[in-house]
């Protein structure tokens, strides 16, 4: 491969410099640093100079050779006189090569770096081979150029690596490498693919904007400590198949400009995708992550597939410009401002995700999880046309604020929070609540107000007040939702919900309609309670016949009197018949015969029907009025069992 020679620099170096080569066009000439005792690099260097100065070298020596031009045969002899006895490799101790050059391939292959190993700015025309080779030292490549392929596999750096501005212009090889301290990639350029498999970083790991062009490969790999690659740009493929961030991996900003997959992934820490872009199809897992996966602000322009056993997933304002699926266990999500432009599906999984060669992936990092559950923490200000949930708990969800609630499809077993189960005590007068389903939201605003009873659930910092007026159309909007899904049953409870939040609003119902809505809430429950109703109903028709047998029945059966007048002559006789007037009861009214009589006309009466009975002016009255009264009530007793029961 022919690579442009750089333009000559018009700025001497730091150091002592041959200068070999210069005229008008280039002053400065050679970069190379004198040789200890001459006044010329190496390169340039008289033979009998240079062969002296390579046979005064041992293994283990330092050496300076900073801007020098080395050819592939001068740096052989180098490394020659270098190379170890015992092990037939090279030793250096403090060795500089900053700025040089490397015109053929560079063979540093299974060489030991005892103190720093200085390659800053130097340019690799050739193939770099540091193949095995172990740097006890700082190990320095910052801003250095690899022309040809950079092979540092097994290589191991104990100390710090610096990579910063690197430029890798072919295949860069790093599989099996050891990083046991601070690997420093930031800003370095990928030109070709980068293989990093099997790599293992012992400290941090800095990969800030640097840019693959090429695929990026990262098969189990091991971060040991922080891993950043905060606004890195990834145009080619990228794969972190198995591979293992025991602490925090930040993604920030990152682009994705082709397939990612993170496929069998573990992070123990948490893992940043905030304002990340994905730009073409993402597969994210099945992964496994200890702590929270924050998609905050993340834009997905491609179909994507997660799949996460998180503590925690974050994606608040993050934007869905395609499908996506998410299957999740142990989370618990916010979604809150998030964008869906097309059907998007939150799923609980059941059981552990499955990799494709059939194994489940291991989730011991969540061993101490309460239980598999997903459990949805808000959904405020989402459009939820497009959402699908299913199976999840939305006991915690905060709903005020979303858009298009009542288009929300809700499949399988999803759960909302109930209302308090048993009775309380408020100013020693009981207070019992009937169970139903309810939203979280319901329960701060029940908490917070001035004579709450004890069990309903606070909000949680950065909840917000919402009031009656803002929770009654979100009821509104769920119950139509389970309506649209033909789940009447369901819908009833937020039917519920809906009523309780206008009789409580003293804003937005006025005062005439709020008293109705109380009576039909003391009635029957608004409909919906089948027991409240026939209770009153039970306590109606005793109210009656009691009433009935003390004041309306009279005090013996009316009996009919026929008078007439007989001609003298004889013929046609008239009778004229009347009823004596009935007779308030007086002595022993409540006897069984009038209770038959009572239960007899109350019976009649909760079927809108007269029973015939004769009745004092009082019992008319008594009567009119449960025929009134009872009928309404039983016809609520209905009704509140068929909104339970009907599909």
């Amino acid at each position: 491969m022919t690579h442009p020679s750089p333009a000559p620099s018009t700025s001497p170096p730091d150091w002592p410099h041959c200068g070999h080569g210069a005229d008008p066009e280039d002053p400065v000439g050679c970069h190379g640093i004198h040789v200890p005792g001459h006044t010329a690099c190496l390169a340039h260097l008289a033979d009998a100079d240079r062969d002296a100065y390579l046979a005064g070298l041992t293994p283990g020596v330092g050496i300076d050779h900073r801007g020098t031009s080395f050819t592939e045969s001068l740096l052989d002899s180098l490394l020659d006189a270098l190379r170890d006895p015992a092990t037939g490799h090279p030793r250096l101790g403090s060795a500089r090569f900053d700025a040089a050059t490397f015109q053929g391939v560079a063979r540093f292959e299974s060489a030991t770096f005892q103190g720093v190993a200085g390659f800053e700015e130097a340019t690799f025309q050739g193939v770099a081979g540091f193949v095995s080779a172990t740097f006890q030292g700082v190990a320095g490549f910052e801003e250095a150029t690899f022309q040809d392929d950079a092979r540092f596999e097994e290589a191991t750096f104990q100390r710090e690596a610096w990579f910063k501005s690197a430029a890798f212009g072919h295949v860069a090889w790093f599989e099996t490498a050891t990083f046991q301290s601070t690997a420093r990639f930031n800003s370095a350029t990928f030109q070709g693919d980068v293989w990093f498999e099997t790599a293992a970083f012992g400290h941090v790991a800095r990969f800030g904007s640097a840019t693959f062009q090429g695929v990026a490969r990262f098969r189990t790999t091991t971060f040991r400590g922080d891993a950043w690659f905060e606004r890195a740009i990834f145009s080619g493929d990228v794969l972190f198949a198995s591979a293992t961030f025991q602490g925090n991996a930040w993604f920030e900003s990152a682009t994705f400009q082709r397939d990612t997959r993170f496929e069998s992934v573990i992070f123990q820490g948490d893992a940043w995708f905030e304002q990340a872009a994905f730009q073409q199809s993402v597969s994210l897992g099945p992964l496994v992550c200890a702590g929270r996966v924050k998609l905050s602000g993340a834009v997905f322009s491609c179909p994507a597939t997660l799949s996460f056993a998180a503590r925690r997933l974050e994606c608040r304002r993050t934007r869905w410009s395609s499908t996506a699926e998410l299957g999740l266990r142990y989370a618990t999500v916010d979604f809150a401002h998030a964008v869906f432009e097309y059907p998007l599906t939150i799923a609980a999984e059941a059981d552990p995700f499955v990799l494709p060669d059939g194994q489940p992936v291991a989730e011991q990092a969540l061993a101490h999880a309460p239980d598999t559950a997903v459990r949805i923490a808000s959904l405020r200000g989402v459009d939820a046309a497009h959402l699908v949930l299913a199976d999840v708990d939305l006991s915690e969800c905060l709903f005020t604020g979303t858009v298009h609630l009542d288009q929300l499809r809700l499949e399988g077993a999803c759960s909302f929070d109930t209302v308090l189960s048993r009775t309380h005590w408020r100013r020693r007068r009981p207070v019992r609540f009937t169970q139903r389903r309810t939203l979280a939201e319901e329960h701060h605003w029940r908490a917070r107000r001035p004579r709450a009873v004890r069990g309903w659930n606070p909000a949680v910092l950065g909840a917000g007040h919402a009031g009656p007026a803002q929770l009654a159309p979100v009821y509104r909007a769920l119950r139509k939702a389970f309506e649209d899904g033909k789940n009447e049953p369901g819908a009833a409870d937020f039917y519920y919900g809906e009523m309780e939040m206008r009789r409580h609003d003293r804003t937005g119902t006025p005062r005439a309609e709020r008293g109705l809505l109380h009576g039909y809430w003391i009635l029957s429950g608004y409909g919906l309670r089948a027991s409240r109703a026939l209770g009153w109903l039970a306590a109606a028709m005793l109210v009656t016949i009691v009433l009935l047998m003390g004041f309306g029945l009279p005090q013996n059966s009316l009996k009919q009197q026929a008078t007439g007048t007989v001609p003298p002559g004889g013929g046609k006789v008239t009778f004229e018949i009347d009823e004596a007037d009935p007779r308030n009861p007086t002595g022993n009214r409540f006897t069984g015969k009038r209770f038959e009589k009572a239960l007899n006309v109350t019976l009649n009466s909760v079927v809108f029907r007269s029973s015939g009975q004769d009745l004092t002016t009082a019992g008319t009255y008594i009567e009119m009025a449960s025929r009134v009264a009872e009928p309404v009530l039983l016809g609520l007793a209905v009704l509140a069992v068929r909104n339970r029961v009907k599909r």
